[in-house]
């Protein structure tokens, strides 16, 4: 009997350490962990600009399709357009209306495309000034006072449409100047006559709008 129960004590005290070490082994063994959920990156959203350039053609008038014979408005100022000068020197292109306002004064208005990245839109409104026989200098020269500094010259081909007062074909020699303060003084002559000097004013976008086409 006391055998018996000796075994009986034994077996329970392995029976005992076997599902303490069953517990403790399932407590630590760490539990296989949840799949993981894909989660889709955030794209952080681009910023909005903070100014956007006006187009010509949409946002305002293209100064690029005014023709001979329109009836414009120049900073709201009426104006007829008598005829124009298609110019082209070392691949560059623009083009120059003769304008006449409501006072029967005549301007020039100059459109051409610069180069740039992206290129742009250059319009300039002309006043003709007193040269008093100047002539243009490779150098420095002084107008009434401001010092201006040569920009470009050289020699141009033109080809005229409508009243120009000049020939339908031809050269037109040029010098361009710019002032300290960004204004801007040309100097031009037709078929090697005398020479003329203008005054240039830059136009905003949408300062030009056109009132009435050609028929």
């Amino acid at each position: 009997m006391v055998v018996l129960g000796l075994s009986i004590a034994l077996v329970l005290l392995l029976l005992g350490a076997f599902w303490a070490t069953l517990r403790q082994d399932r407590k630590g063994r760490p539990g296989t962990p949840p799949p993981a959920v894909e989660v889709a990156p955030i794209e952080t959203p681009m910023p909005a600009p903070i100014s956007v350039p006006g187009h010509a053609g949409t946002d305002y008038t293209d100064p690029r399709t005014i023709r001979v014979g329109d009836r414009i408005e120049v900073h709201g100022s009426p104006a007829r357009v008598l005829g124009a000068m298609h110019m082209s020197w070392q691949g560059q292109q623009w083009t120059e209306y003769v304008l006449r306002d409501g006072s029967r004064r005549l301007q020039w208005l100059s459109v051409e495309v610069r180069a740039g990245d992206p290129p742009h839109l250059e319009v300039q409104l002309w006043n003709d000034v007193p040269t008093q026989g100047m002539v243009p200098a490779k150098s420095m020269l002084i107008m009434e006072g401001v010092e201006f500094f040569p920009i470009e010259r050289g020699t141009a081909a033109f080809r005229s449409e409508g009243d120009t007062g000049h020939p339908d074909r031809g050269l037109l020699d040029f010098a361009d100047y710019r002032a300290s303060d960004g204004r801007l003084l040309s100097f031009e002559r037709i078929q090697g006559g005398s020479w003329t000097a203008s005054y240039a004013q830059p136009l905003p976008p949408g300062s030009i709008s056109i009132v009435r086409r050609a028929s």
